[in-house]
């Protein structure tokens, strides 16, 4: 990706938010993510512009919004990221709320051996996170160094 760290966080959210709303509703629409990143219709309009720049989506003359398939890989492995690090948070006591917070802001900066190391960890040890989680069978048997 051609971001600066900053903006490839943001076009992360961007494509992760996307990916979400393609779940929930079954069609993207710039309003929607800017609803659900709480942001304004002028700065999703910047986003997907780049992110369209940058091969990571596609938009129709109606404005519906798709997933290529590189935005569709990042947005699934941060999407499976939020997920599991939540459900590992909030197997060690931290509240619902918080969970989500903390792991939307983790997700991004997490390094890949760090996130495998805490998968593995969660399966085997703790015994709190099932191979079934999502993205947890393929990470966590990976051995990066």
């Amino acid at each position: 990706m051609q971001f600066a760290v900053s903006v490839h966080r943001a076009a992360e959210d961007y494509l992760e938010a996307m990916l979400m709303m393609k779940e929930q509703h079954g069609y993207v629409r710039s309003i929607d993510v800017a609803e659900h990143l709480g942001v304004t219709k002028p700065s999703v309009t910047y986003a997907t512009k780049q992110l369209k720049q940058n091969g990571f989506i596609t938009m129709d003359r109606d404005g519906l919004i798709t997933l290529t398939p590189s935005g569709m890989d990042i947005a699934a492995r941060m999407l499976d990221r939020h997920h599991t690090l939540t459900k590992f948070l909030m197997e060690l006591g931290v509240d619902a709320k918080t969970a989500e917070e903390d792991a939307c802001m983790m997700e991004h900066d997490i390094s890949e051996q760090s996130y495998a190391a805490l998968c593995r960890h969660a399966i085997g040890k703790l015994g709190i996170l099932g191979e079934d989680d999502a993205g947890l069978a393929e990470t966590a048997g990976t051995d990066e160094t």
